[in-house]
């Protein structure tokens, strides 16, 4: 008989957090202007300013990740611009080219970087052999970090800082997905201000559905200038919901009093426990875990017996499995998951 299952494939499996769903049913009451006149939304720009540390952050809500990150990417880059992301970003990789059908066209470029971290080096490098002015080439417009990275490292504000700097040098904005964003600033112990804006990032796609949301995450823009024009690729885009209420609700939710942290700190420990219990198994690593996912090298062989043990997880190529824990895993599911793992390896 398969054991009952113990949930390790994503953080968007994991349901979400209760004080959300209250959020919603509060919002439920009476009416209230459609398309973002509503004082839910109005309270979310107080909420997003207070927890950035920044007079002039906007949030836009919309319904997905890809959302936020082509729209924002959209309005930062021209049609005749190109993106510049690492070779592993979400962005690039896993997107489905969102970012070009909305941007008419920008072209997407990795950078190389150990562990799913652009690399200084590479990025001088890329812009240096850039031809600049020459209509026959997409001009870099817009540096893209995943933070944390899609191999679950992180960024810390001055490897950001050090990025952005290059970028500026160059004249290119910055963006930043933080699908993962919470996550990445409970790892560094920082301000979320200190990865985003003050780091100099322009534009943050903010993600709250894979941290125990129900259906929303936000853009914040740090740019007033481009505010305008994001407003109008969101409503083509048909990213302005018209009872935005319910989406504001669930952010102001999220971010008043600090609970996304508090969630995101779960998911960081107990994946921090998993991961140590792992290692003291002798597993291979591809890069150390900082937020709350690692992708373990176990054999092709043993990927049948830990799903027989009922371990739910992503099987990815040549052997290597990915467990990412949630607002939701507990101590327990911890230490159960890993005497499976024992028990599928033999050790």
């Amino acid at each position: 008989m398969v054991p009952a299952p113990i949930e390790l494939r994503s953080d968007n499996a994991a349901g979400a957090a209760p004080e959300l769903i209250a959020a919603l049913a509060a919002a439920n009451t009476g009416s209230a202007l459609a398309y973002g006149g509503d004082a839910e939304t109005a309270r979310l720009q107080e909420v997003v300013r207070e927890v950035f540390e920044h007079p002039e952050a906007t949030a836009f809500p919309v319904a997905s990740g890809t959302a936020a990150n082509s729209l924002s990417l959209a309005t930062l880059c021209p049609p005749w611009g190109s993106v510049l992301c690492h070779e592993s970003a979400h962005i690039l990789v896993n997107e489905c080219g969102a970012t070009s059908m909305f941007g008419g066209g920008a072209v997407m470029k990795g950078v190389g970087g150990a562990h799913a971290r652009i690399d200084p080096v590479a990025l001088q490098r890329v812009l240096d052999t850039t031809n600049w002015g020459d209509p026959h080439h997409s001009q870099p417009s817009v540096l893209s970090f995943t933070c944390p990275s899609d191999l679950g490292t992180v960024y810390r504000p001055d490897d950001i800082a050090a990025l952005t700097t290059i970028a500026r040098d160059r004249g290119l904005r910055t963006h930043l997905d933080g699908a993962r964003f919470a996550n990445a600033v409970v790892a560094n112990e920082c301000a979320p201000a200190d990865l985003s804006w003050r780091a100099g990032i322009d534009m943050l796609s903010l993600g709250s559905i894979k941290n125990g949301g129900v259906s929303t995450d936000a853009i914040v823009s740090f740019d007033p200038a481009v505010n305008e024009a994001l407003t109008y690729r969101l409503k083509r885009a048909g990213h302005v919901a018209s009872k935005m209420r319910f989406q504001s609700a669930q952010l102001v939710a999220h971010l008043d009093a600090g609970l996304w942290l508090r969630l995101a700190r779960t998911s960081n420990d107990t994946m921090a426990a998993l991961a140590e219990g792992l290692r003291s198994m002798g597993l291979e690593f591809l890069a150390e875990p900082q937020a709350n996912m690692v992708f373990v090298r176990v054999g092709a062989d043993a990927v049948p017996r830990l799903a027989a043990e009922g371990l739910l997880f992503y099987d990815m190529p040549d052997g290597v499995v990915r467990f990412v824990t949630s607002f939701r895993t507990t101590e327990a599911e911890v230490a159960e998951a890993l005497a499976r793992v024992r028990r599928a390896l033999g050790r």
